[in-house]
């Protein structure tokens, strides 16, 4: 079995309070996130082949995470379970101050992952690879199984995608900006958005940051301008394109959404630019409807909505 795109990255599993509690029923409502995850399902709704590569509990949440997969048309081939570590999940509270995370994946199956783990065939036999900066936040294997991983991809010619998802909760900025500037040099497609990037490089400026990137080495630069859009620069070309105002209602993965659009777009043959255009419809459909995975448009979705926009 094989898949065109991976995506490598730890799934959460969700509990989201109930933000008009009255007593009755249940406090928390449970759903699924993980940048990794919610990547591939995106892809698989417009039509990509797409494989997720993890590992889980053998427990109840892992057994969820399968069923989604399943549903969604994402592979599961590569999903290693594990019966000496759990599942991964996550708590989002909410008070007058806004929404809160409380994360339980210290230790978690996808954070105990080494390079040997890897499925070497799998990463040299698809078109791309994608993983992100969590993958690397979440404990030493799992960041040396990132690095192993592009390796694999650029010595079989498989194109490699970064997402420099920045968590500072996770590890601090020192660490964060050495391991994602070092994985910066060794990709093909770096993905920062431009908070992230500020942060990242002191650039405000997004030819600037652009420009720090790929002197670092990255081949592409697609930069997340949010409510702007998003550009793409390589050592010849760059382009900006414009975003698709709408009432937005939950920006709860909004990212992933809009990388795995430009992905499956790219994987077709479609330009950069026509793969920007393709993402930032997907990104903005997926903010009328709360939750990561629910609101994720289809690909007849995303078509129509450009034709309404008079987007070509």
């Amino acid at each position: 079995m094989t898949a065109e795109i991976i995506s490598f990255g730890e799934p959460l599993f969700e509990f989201n309070q109930v933000k008009e509690y009255s007593g009755a029923g249940p406090n928390y409502l449970s759903g699924f996130g993980g940048d990794g995850s919610n990547f591939a399902c995106c892809a698989a709704r417009q039509g990509a082949n797409v494989a997720i590569l993890t590992h889980l509990g053998d427990d109840v949440f892992g057994d969820k995470f399968i069923d989604l997969w399943k549903n969604e048309g994402v592979k599961t081939h590569l999903v290693e379970r594990n019966s000496n570590a759990p599942t991964g999940i996550y708590f989002i509270s909410h008070d007058e101050r806004g929404h809160h995370f409380s994360f339980a994946r210290k230790g978690s199956a996808a954070s105990v992952i080494t390079p040997d783990q890897l499925p070497v065939e799998a990463i040299q036999n698809a078109k791309l690879l994608h993983t992100t900066a969590i993958t690397q936040a979440i404990s030493t294997s799992s960041c040396d199984s990132v690095f192993k991983s592009i390796e694999i991809a650029t010595e079989a010619g498989t194109l490699s995608s970064f997402d420099t998802n920045l968590r500072l909760k996770l590890w601090d900025l020192n660490r964060a900006r050495g391991v994602i500037h070092e994985t910066a040099r060794l990709v093909d497609f770096i993905m920062p958005s431009v908070d992230e990037a500020e942060v990242l490089t002191g650039l405000s400026d997004p030819d600037e940051i652009c420009d720090f990137y790929l002197k670092l080495g990255s081949k592409t630069v697609i930069l997340k301008l949010g409510k702007d859009g998003a550009m793409y620069a390589t050592a010849t070309d760059r382009k900006r394109v414009a975003g698709n105002p709408v009432e937005a209602l939950d920006a709860t993965g909004a990212g992933d959404c809009f990388s795995g659009a430009f992905f499956s777009s790219i994987i077709q043959g479609k330009s950069l630019e026509d793969s920007l255009k393709y993402a930032n419809a997907a990104a903005a459909l997926t903010t009328l409807g709360y939750g990561a995975i629910a609101p994720l448009p289809r690909r007849n979705q995303v078509e129509t909505f450009m034709k309404e926009r008079g987007v070509s």
